[in-house]
Protein backbone atom coordinates (compact mmCIF):
# COMPACT_ATOMS: atom_id res chain seq x y z
CA UNK A 1 0.00 0.00 0.00
CA UNK A 2 1.67 3.06 -1.23
CA UNK A 3 2.14 6.19 1.52
CA UNK A 4 0.86 9.69 -0.08
CA UNK A 5 1.32 13.01 1.55
CA UNK A 6 0.17 15.57 -0.82
CA UNK A 7 1.06 19.60 -0.13
CA UNK A 8 -1.40 21.55 1.57
CA UNK A 9 -2.70 24.93 0.56
CA UNK A 10 0.31 27.62 2.15
CA UNK A 11 2.12 24.83 3.97
CA UNK A 12 6.05 24.99 3.70
CA UNK A 13 8.58 22.32 3.02
CA UNK A 14 9.75 21.48 6.94
CA UNK A 15 6.26 20.87 7.82
CA UNK A 16 5.49 18.97 5.12
CA UNK A 17 8.55 16.61 5.85
CA UNK A 18 7.62 16.37 9.35
CA UNK A 19 4.05 15.23 8.35
CA UNK A 20 5.12 12.65 5.93
CA UNK A 21 7.38 11.47 8.22
CA UNK A 22 5.34 10.93 11.10
CA UNK A 23 2.82 9.51 8.44
CA UNK A 24 5.65 6.59 8.19
CA UNK A 25 6.28 6.22 11.28
CA UNK A 26 2.61 5.55 12.39
CA UNK A 27 2.23 3.42 9.31
CA UNK A 28 4.87 0.97 10.28
CA UNK A 29 6.58 0.62 7.68
CA UNK A 30 10.12 1.35 8.97
CA UNK A 31 9.64 -1.23 12.06
CA UNK A 32 8.64 -3.92 8.79
CA UNK A 33 11.80 -3.10 7.17
CA UNK A 34 14.33 -3.14 9.61
CA UNK A 35 12.42 -6.70 10.46
CA UNK A 36 13.44 -7.56 7.11
CA UNK A 37 16.68 -6.05 7.00
CA UNK A 38 17.90 -8.35 9.82
CA UNK A 39 15.40 -11.66 8.91
CA UNK A 40 18.11 -14.64 8.57
CA UNK A 41 16.53 -17.95 6.97
CA UNK A 42 15.25 -20.57 9.68
CA UNK A 43 18.30 -23.71 9.39
CA UNK A 44 17.40 -27.05 8.79
CA UNK A 45 17.99 -29.73 11.06
CA UNK A 46 20.93 -31.34 9.52
CA UNK A 47 22.25 -28.53 9.02
CA UNK A 48 22.16 -27.78 12.51
CA UNK A 49 23.76 -31.15 13.77
CA UNK A 50 26.62 -30.62 11.46
CA UNK A 51 27.51 -27.43 13.02
CA UNK A 52 26.97 -28.33 16.34
CA UNK A 53 29.66 -31.15 15.38
CA UNK A 54 32.11 -28.93 13.93
CA UNK A 55 31.93 -26.73 16.90
CA UNK A 56 32.97 -29.65 19.17
CA UNK A 57 35.21 -30.55 16.86
CA UNK A 58 37.07 -27.21 16.77
CA UNK A 59 36.83 -26.95 20.43
CA UNK A 60 38.45 -30.67 21.05
CA UNK A 61 41.35 -28.99 18.56
CA UNK A 62 41.61 -25.99 20.30
CA UNK A 63 42.14 -27.36 23.41
CA UNK A 64 44.81 -29.70 22.13
CA UNK A 65 46.99 -27.33 20.76
CA UNK A 66 46.72 -25.40 23.87
CA UNK A 67 47.68 -28.36 26.19
CA UNK A 68 50.77 -28.62 23.76
CA UNK A 69 51.28 -25.18 24.36
CA UNK A 70 51.28 -24.31 20.52
CA UNK A 71 48.34 -21.46 22.04
CA UNK A 72 48.54 -19.11 24.47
Amino acid sequence: MPLEVKRKEKENNSSLVHRFTRSVIQSGIIREARKRRFHQRPISENAKKRLALRRLQLQEEYRKKWKRGEIR
